[in-house]
């Protein structure tokens, strides 16, 4: 559609020339237009912003609402530049703000975006508003590369970017020369001579405010801060993938690191030994949100972990989990017997605590008493009994069972089974009536036997206790707004099933990446999930020469399904792809 409707020459955008080109290109009708003309005379505000608070439908297909991303890109095409989703994950704060100062990036409502190769690519909103470009180009000496970006994106993030990199300047003139928390001999020496980081200086305050902000603006589940020689790293795990966030000067990031252990109760003066901490905060959305943290020494200071618990995720039920509905029925059987162990197996990271929390909430009732002992908490919750283990007093995983079975427990929950003794009390509690979560680190459900062969516990114990075990692993999901429909070659499904049949799919989702998932592809996460009942008949296969091979054999000839055999139904479904069950899920024997 011809844009003769635009005045080219030097002026800001107004309504009535941006609705015009909405009616002829078809997406509003005159009498909307007319109507949003006469009633709006607030030109201070952008006419994007203006026409996006409508909440209109386009009139043309695939008419969806006309956002202020959808406006943004479509106004961009019209005027001939590139589109520009401001994504801070991959901005550079303190380059970037080093172009032009704050006063004149917010005077002319532009927001510099990088800079390299001769060249500084700056975001506006106002394409014909360029009368700084060559005053500017001058001044810097580089070629101005002009992007259109929301008008809601440049003021929202256009003072964040000028504040924070002002607080890292800041924080890091006021740390010069003290301690960069490098650990070697001649840093230890010089230790007494250096003033402790005051980890309550309004800068330091500031940026650990916006780290965690922006850690659950974007759905991270875990934030990192890692010390470098020269320079500390901020990276976020999103979805299960890390992303690089932000560089700060090491001393920078060894203040942050004192402000969140002083937030966690944690020691700030040992810097040597691993400590555990948490913290309770609330979200810009008023949600309580739970963060478990870890320091680790490493040779240029303590790298911080935090672990970002969402309260959330303790009232999804099962279908939200991933279970299908015969997963569904089998582990509610489980659940709700009398006594006996249930385990949950598999890597760091793979759901066990969301799946073993959720399912204590529900079997959590008045009438029961749910006793956990864990290394360490990974949730508060008020309706469990929970203890951590304390291995600098002695207290360990089978001292602690050994207690809470004085504690006239109904429901145990162990966090891990990590040895022998703690293996004999739990199934010590099972005999004893009592009903035991616990989590072993294996690859499959099966394995998990001989692991506890491994450890010492006697076959017979094993089959009189063990109801079942669980080996699960989490798989991304299809980004909703983008996946589309696309074809699995028979080789990539042949590695995914085989040697199993299992008939190939005619159309599968695939991933397209858009502003909602980040342009991966892939938003969210759900479960994969293989259980093994203890039928009479693998009890048989359990004994003390038993055969991993073929307790599976007959597991899956009794129905048990192996994971990637789940992961498949779940790409039938249309949920996830076959590049991510493979990656995450064992392989078939």
């Amino acid at each position: 559609m011809s844009t003769e409707i635009l005045n080219t020459l030097p002026h800001k955008l107004t309504l009535g020339e941006v609705l015009q080109l909405t009616v002829l290109d078809g997406m509003v009708s005159q009498e909307d237009a007319d109507k949003l003309a006469d009633n709006r005379k607030d030109a201070h505000i952008h006419p994007l912003v203006v026409i996006a608070e409508q909440q209109w439908q386009n009139q043309r297909p695939p008419n969806k609402i006309l956002t202020i991303e959808v406006l943004s890109e479509w106004l961009a095409r019209h005027v001939g530049m590139d589109y520009f989703h401001v994504d801070p994950l991959k901005l550079n704060f303190a380059g970037i703000a080093s172009i032009v100062s704050k006063s004149y990036a917010e005077r002319l409502k532009i927001m510099p975006i990088k800079v390299g190769n001769g060249e500084v690519t700056i975001a506006t909103a106002e394409p014909f508003s360029t009368e700084w470009v060559a005053e500017l180009e001058r001044a810097l000496n580089l070629k101005i590369k002009l992007v259109f970006a929301s008008p809601l994106d440049i003021n929202h993030y256009l003072p964040e970017i000028y504040n924070l990199a002002n607080s890292v300047n800041l924080a890091n003139k006021a740390k010069a020369g003290q301690d960069t928390g490098v650990q070697n001999f001649e840093q230890l020496v010089e230790l007494g001579k250096n003033q402790n980081l005051d980890a309550n200086e309004q800068h330091i305050v500031t940026l650990v405010d916006w780290l965690f902000k922006y850690a659950f603006e974007q759905r991270a589940s875990d934030i990192h801060l890692e010390p470098r020689r020269d320079v500390g790293t901020v990276r976020f795990r999103i979805d299960g993938v890390m992303h690089p966030v932000y560089q700060l000067p090491p001393n920078v990031t060894n203040a942050i690191t004192n402000r969140i252990k002083l937030l966690g109760r944690m020691d700030m003066v040992e810097k040597r030994r691993p400590q555990d901490g948490r913290i309770k905060t609330i979200s810009a959305g008023g949600e309580e949100i739970e963060l478990r943290l870890s320091t680790m020494p490493t040779a240029f200071g303590e790298k911080l972990v935090m672990r970002i618990f969402d309260p959330e995720v303790l009232l999804k039920n099962f279908t939200d989990l991933g279970f299908s509905r015969d997963q569904t029925t089998l582990w509610n059987n489980w659940t709700t017997q009398p006594n006996g162990i249930i385990l949950v197996t598999g890597p760091t990271g793979s759901g066990k605590t969301t799946t073993l929390y959720s399912t204590l909430k529900n079997v959590a009732t008045p009438e029961v008493n749910v006793c956990t002992i864990e290394d360490p908490i990974e949730m508060i919750e008020p309706a469990f009994n929970q203890m951590q283990v304390q291995s600098n007093i002695g207290l360990n995983f089978a001292d602690g069972v050994r207690t809470l079975l004085r504690q006239d427990p109904d429901i145990i929950m162990v966090g891990e089974i990590r040895d022998l003794e703690t293996a004999e009390m739990a199934i010590q509690a099972a005999l004893t009536g009592h009903l035991v979560f616990s989590t072993l680190h294996t690859n499959d459900s099966p394995s998990a036997i001989t692991r506890l062969m491994e450890l010492g516990v006697p076959a017979y114990l094993i089959n009189s206790t063990v109801l079942g075990v669980m080996a699960q692993r989490l798989a991304r999901t299809l980004c909703p707004h983008c996946k589309a429909k696309g074809e699995i070659s028979d080789e990539t499904w042949q590695e995914l099933v085989s040697p199993w049949k299992a008939t190939k799919p005619a159309q599968v989702n695939v991933p397209i990446g858009c502003l909602e998932c980040r342009m991966t592809g892939y938003r969210g996460r759900t479960g994969i999930y293989e259980m093994l009942p203890l039928s009479n008949e693998i009890k048989k296969l359990i004994t003390k020469d038993a055969d991993l091979a073929k307790i599976k054999t007959l597991a899956q000839r009794e129905g048990m399904k192996p994971l990637r055999l789940n992961g498949a139904e779940k790409i039938v479904a249309g949920l996830t792809t076959a590049e991510e069950i493979i990656k995450i899920a064992p392989p078939l024997d």
